[in-house]
């Protein structure tokens, strides 16, 4: 299969690119405007690999689009490019309107095209996934499961353009019988992270010495999945997914805020124990909470199990020991995003 992933230079991307190259024999074509959360680097083990082509563009740009499908003619498109972090949204939701609902937009009208060229098996074996948030679904309480049929209830503007980017996706499957799948992930965590994300800052933060922010009082509960355990459900999900479908992926591993933050601070002191002896834990400040915060995520993944048979393969606590110990061991790759305009500071304050 030829693979066109978009958004392949940010952090689920790259994970999805690299799992792609090394556990099958598709060939992979990375669509990547290289924004500040993009970044080339997270790539450089498989940069050479002959199955492996970037080009540098922007979903928005209709006719650079157009010619790379033609150029490439993909039998798969993997569609994660999109602006991500709530905080910055907050602060400048034009860049999430263009990227996430007018960037699905032109690429779906150029997967439609190219799709409208096919015949025979290539026609049968095409694919579009779009790959979206549990957050469009809004909060739960202290009880119940986000499932494919909870309705959606957006309250940022980033979860507004996921959700809107959504809808586009399932009305081109509806009204041009493009097949599309949908998926919605709860949140991700693992290598290549750009710091701007609850665990990386807590780890850059904690090493540095700083104080280690948690919003409100940290109550506010999510579903924590890793990053290799989603891109092996988006492999699943395009492989062997009914076209039409949504399929919800999570890590069946909820926590507060609060505990996934001290259990971080522990991690830190079992594997770089600090020099006086106390806990980087004795760092967490409470602050101001995020405006519009949603309480609490839970991801119903009982539908990808039962039909693909896919379930995380990172437990409670496995995963954040090995995402510590990436950190620690690949502190060139972090120091190299922060030696930039962004310094772990606060953004999305109204």
């Amino acid at each position: 299969m030829k693979i066109f992933i978009t958004g392949g230079a940010g952090f689920i991307g790259s994970n999805l690119v690299r799992h792609l190259l090394t556990v099958t024999d598709h060939s992979v074509l990375n669509v990547d405007a290289l924004t500040y959360a993009g970044n080339l680097r997270s790539l450089d083990d498989v940069a050479a690999h002959p199955r492996y082509r970037f080009a540098r563009a922007n979903i928005t740009d209709a006719a650079a689009m157009r010619r790379l499908f033609a150029e490439f003619q993909p039998d798969w498109v993997m569609h994660l490019a999109a602006e991500s972090h709530v905080d910055r949204s907050i602060e400048g939701p034009g860049a999430f309107i263009q990227t996430n609902i007018v960037g699905t937009f032109t690429l779906l009208q150029a997967a439609r095209a190219h799709y409208e060229t096919l015949t025979g098996a290539a026609r049968d074996c095409f694919r579009f996934l779009h790959v979206s948030t549990d957050e469009v679904y809004g909060s739960l309480g202290a009880t119940g499961v986000f499932t494919e049929e909870t309705p959606y209830d957006p309250h940022s503007p980033y979860s507004a353009s996921k959700a809107a980017s959504d809808h586009l996706a399932r009305a081109w499957a509806d009204t041009y019988k493009l097949p599309v799948l949908v998926t919605n992930c709860s949140n991700n965590y693992g290598p290549f992270q750009f710091p701007e994300k609850l665990i990386p800052v807590v780890i850059l933060k904690a090493l540095r010495g700083e104080v280690i922010p948690v919003y409100g009082a940290g109550e506010n509960i999510r579903d924590w999945l890793y990053v290799g355990d989603h891109a092996e459900a988006l492999h699943a999900v395009i492989a062997g997914g009914r076209p039409g479908e949504t399929y919800n992926i999570g890590g069946n591993n909820e926590r507060k805020n609060i505990d996934l933050v001290r259990l971080l601070c522990g991690l830190l002191d079992e594997f770089r124990p600090r020099a006086d002896d106390r806990s980087y834990a004795d760092h967490i400040t409470f602050v101001t909470d995020r405006p519009g915060h949603d309480l609490r995520y839970a991801i119903d993944a009982t539908k990808i199990r039962r039909e693909l048979g896919w379930t995380p393969k990172q437990d409670h606590a496995s995963g954040f020991r090995h995402t510590v110990a990436w950190y620690l061991e690949n502190e060139a790759w972090t120091a190299n995003i922060l030696s930039g305009d962004y310094k772990l500071q606060r953004i999305g304050m109204v």
